[in-house]
C-alpha cells in the first residue's frame, strides 16, 4: 500500500524541502563570507550552475517517481523544487552579469552572441521566466489548464539546454564526466515520458 500522508505531514514535508533546497545556497555564501574559495566568483558560479541542474532533474523525476510509486502527494512538492531550479538558475545568472560584466548590459549580450555555451545558457534561462512567473494558482487559472501544461513543457527544452551549456562549458577543461552523468539522467527521465505517452496513446486507439 502506498504512502499517503496527511495535509500537515505534507506541510511538514514542504517545509522540510524548502529547508533543505536552501542550504547549498547558504553553505556557498558563508564559505565565500569566509574567504573559503581561491576564485570565489568561480566557485559561486559552478555552484549555481550545479544547483540548477541538479532541482531540474529532482523536479523532471517527480512524474515518474509518482508512477512509479504510486506515491501522488510527491505532486505537491514539485512547484516549489521547480521555483528552487529557477531560484538558482537566477544566482548563476546573476554571477555572470553582475560579477564577470557589472550590469553592462551590452557587454553581457556580446558576450552571449560571441560564445555559444553562454548562449544556449542564456536562452534556457530566459525560458525559465515564465515558467517561474505562472506557476501560481492564479496563472493557472488565467491561462487555463491546458495553456498552462502545455507552457510548463518547455522544461523538456530547458533541460537539454541546460546539459548542453554545461557540457560546452566543461568541453575546454575536456572534463565530461558530469555533463555525461546529467545527461543520461535527464534522457532516462524523458525517455519514461515518451514511452509512457506512445503507451497510452497506443491504447486510446485500441479502445
Amino acid at each position: 500500500m502506498a504512502f499517503t500522508p496527511s495535509n500537515k505531514q505534507v506541510g511538514y514535508l514542504k517545509a522540510a524541502v524548502f529547508v533543505l533546497a536552501l542550504l547549498p545556497f547558504l553553505r556557498m555564501a558563508w564559505l565565500v563570507a569566509q574567504g573559503v574559495p581561491v576564485e570565489p566568483l568561480e566557485f559561486l558560479t559552478r555552484g549555481t550552475g550545479d544547483w540548477t541542474l541538479y532541482f531540474l532533474c529532482i523536479t523532471l523525476a517527480v512524474t515518474p517517481l509518482r508512477r512509479l510509486s504510486g506515491w501522488n502527494w510527491v505532486v505537491k512538492l514539485r512547484r516549489m523544487l521547480g521555483l528552487f531550479a529557477f531560484f538558482y538558475a537566477l544566482l548563476h545568472f546573476t554571477c555572470f552579469f553582475w560579477f564577470d560584466h557589472f550590469f553592462d548590459v551590452a557587454a553581457m549580450l556580446k558576450d552571449v552572441v560571441k560564445r555559444p555555451f553562454i548562449t544556449v545558457g542564456f536562452i534556457a534561462f530566459v525560458l525559465l521566466v515564465p515558467l517561474a512567473a505562472t506557476s501560481t494558482n492564479g496563472m493557472v487559472r488565467r491561462l487555463g489548464g491546458k495553456r498552462w501544461q502545455w507552457l510548463h513543457r518547455l522544461i523538456y527544452v530547458i533541460a537539454p539546454l541546460g546539459i548542453l551549456h554545461y557540457w560546452w562549458m566543461k568541453a575546454g577543461k575536456n572534463d565530461f564526466q558530469q555533463p555525461i552523468v546529467f545527461g543520461l539522467i535527464v534522457a532516462a527521465l524523458l525517455g519514461l515520458r515518451v514511452y509512457w505517452s506512445a503507451a497510452r496513446k497506443t491504447q486510446s486507439a485500441r479502445a
